[in-house]
């Protein structure tokens, strides 16, 4: 497996790349949080769009994801991603809007890497990543179950269907309702790294209880995890300097 580079930042190689969400509902605390995810170690910054309170105006959003690739480190790379309320956003987006604010995004210049829910349907997230390919961005295709965890060979079959749509790294994040389900989540992880992956994956299981998928990925094969800067964007997420000293505790030579 190739490791996705992005900005020199190797995804995919080494530990797990720590990615810090950016959450505010204006232009100035979203440049706010982009100073200070400055100072941390952080590899990746998230742009999660679907709180910021201008998204339905698509110039106002590019606009200020250019401020906000000026903000950040050049080092740092910058996913775009809005998440719909079917996969636990903030709010609806029909998917014309969704297709419409994405591309616009992509034609920006302004982002290296975009999010593309699998829950688009098959020919959306085809589309999507062929612009995305067209303008030099990598692509995230996510899918998300905040009510349970789906059996492993389900997670695994969902992890090569997105490889096989042309992903250039595959992320799923399941809700644990028992320990047993966060063993379920580690378990396809490992699976799908040693006989399938042939693109970086990102797995997690949620909440409290599904915290050690967010500090083993170097052992088991998920290539990201997300930390808190500032706020978390999803349930069981820790800050960033906490989740950076866990993962040496992990680091493999």
């Amino acid at each position: 497996m190739e490791p996705v580079i992005i900005r020199n930042v190797k995804i995919g190689e080494g530990r797990p790349k720590i990615c810090a969400p950016i959450v505010g509902r204006d232009e100035a605390s979203i440049l706010e949080e982009a100073r200070a995810i400055c100072g941390l170690p952080v590899d990746v910054a998230e742009w999660r769009a679907d709180g910021y309170r201008h998204i339905s105006h698509i110039e106002k959003t590019i606009d200020t994801a250019r401020r906000l690739r000026e903000t950040l480190k050049s080092t740092v790379p910058l996913l775009f991603t809005v998440r719909t309320a079917r996969d636990g956003g903030e709010r609806e987006f029909c998917l014309e809007d969704y297709c419409a604010l994405n591309r616009g995004l992509l034609a920006s210049g302004s982002v290296d890497l975009v999010d593309v829910e699998l829950s688009a349907g098959e020919q959306t997230v085809k589309e999507l990543i062929r612009t995305a390919h067209d303008y030099g961005v990598k692509v995230l295709v996510s899918s998300h179950d905040f009510g349970k965890t789906p059996p492993r060979e389900e997670l695994v079959r969902t992890m090569i269907r997105m490889q096989e749509l042309g992903a250039d790294m595959a992320k799923v994040a399941v809700m644990p309702r028992s320990r047993e389900d966060v063993l379920t989540l580690l378990s396809a992880t490992l699976e799908m790294y040693e006989h399938h992956a042939r693109i970086p994956l990102v797995t997690m299981s949620m909440s409290h209880m599904g915290l050690i998928s967010r500090l083993t990925g170097q052992l088991l094969g998920s290539a990201m995890t997300f930390g808190a800067a500032a706020r978390t964007s999803a349930p069981g997420q820790i800050g960033v300097e906490e989740l950076n000293r866990v993962l040496g505790l992990f680091e493999m030579e």
